[in-house]
């Protein structure tokens, strides 16, 4: 008999990815939305403010599994801890799975760091957990790297380096982690090469057919330190299978 999953951010980028996933390995899945939507497909809509965990309590009845995929600039800590209180109250939940970004405890920005607290807030929790950390995803990657290409210089900071990975590898994975038993704090998921973010920046524009002129710069502080020293990569762990110059090409042809 199929059991109930609860996604957090299941209508997001990684959750539109992950829902189709679980729905075909036969598992009804009731999805967090800030507004009320027609069911479809085996799939549940239910309002929820995660930051004041209003309705929380009436979406995590009966649930024994949830994924928590729902994140932001601000607030993931908040989030979190509005989740894993109610998923203590409901008495139900047997598995937490908690996606978070590589670098979390190692990266000095407020978002890292917020990952961080989400992650120790499952972590000491009662409730039996997987937590998988990725690196940037391609989507990101190419928001960044448009950005950038806007100014009329191409600044090259040094040091910098990003293993980007595909997004929809990290929803598979994170379908086989839901589906199976807790286990804990999980290898990283990466993509299958580093690159420095001037790298990104030259295959983005290559790719768009511009041009600009190269201006050199340092990250200075700790967060420069941090890039610099690796602290955001992941070396030796499981990688994904598509590239960057595979995503840039289908964003091309697409476009």
């Amino acid at each position: 008999m199929s059991s109930t999953i609860l996604v957090t951010g299941g209508t997001g980028l990684l959750g539109a990815q992950v829902v189709p996933l679980l729905r075909r390995a036969g598992h009804t899945v009731r999805v967090l939305s800030r507004h009320d939507r027609e069911p479809g497909d085996g799939v549940r809509y239910v309002a929820v403010d995660l930051m004041t965990g209003e309705g929380l309590d009436a979406a995590l009845e009966g649930v024994p599994t949830v994924l928590h995929l729902a994140g932001g600039p601000k607030g993931d800590d908040v989030s979190t801890r509005n989740l894993v209180q109610a998923a203590q109250r409901a008495g139900t939940v047997e598995h937490l799975v908690l996606i978070s970004v590589v670098g979390a405890d190692a990266v000095p920005i407020g978002y890292f760091a917020r990952k961080a607290a989400a992650e120790q807030i499952v972590a000491t929790s009662d409730i039996p957990y997987t937590i998988l950390r990725a690196a940037q995803f391609h989507e990101l990657t190419l928001k960044t790297v448009r950005a950038m290409a806007k100014a009329p210089v191409r600044l090259a900071p040094g040091g910098v380096r990003w293993q980007p990975v595909a997004s929809g590898d990290v929803a598979a994975r994170l379908a086989e982690l839901t589906l199976g038993a807790p286990a804990g704090r999980v290898p990283d998921l990466v993509g299958p090469r580093v690159y420095t973010l001037e790298e990104l920046q030259r295959g983005y524009l290559a790719a768009v057919g511009k041009r600009r002129m190269r201006l050199p710069i340092r990250v200075p502080g700790k967060i420069g330190k941090a890039y610099r020293s690796g602290a955001n990569l992941s070396l030796d762990t499981p990688t994904g299978s598509h590239t960057w110059e595979d995503f840039l090409t289908a964003q091309t042809v697409g476009s």
